[in-house]
């Protein structure tokens, strides 16, 4: 599995999944608030199957020296 989740993307997920299991415990205490799980585990191991599907990938772009490409 080769990483296609960048850091940005990492954070939104976290606080999205977060927002989501809080629905578990607060406001209408709907189960449907344990779905918050998924994206909180994508952000963990830095990989997602629905973008591998759609062919996205938000990781920044490295050359081989482990720098970010110019331009």
């Amino acid at each position: 599995m080769k990483r296609n989740v960048g850091n940005i993307d990492r954070i939104v997920r976290v606080v999205a999944g977060l927002g989501l299991i809080s629905l578990v415990f607060v406001g209408p205490q709907t189960p449907w608030g344990w779905l918050g799980i998924i994206p909180i585990a994508t952000a963990l191991i830095g990989w997602c199957p629905a973008y591998t599907l759609l062919g996205i990938n938000t990781c920044q772009a490295h050359t081989d020296a482990g720098h970010p490409k110019a331009g």
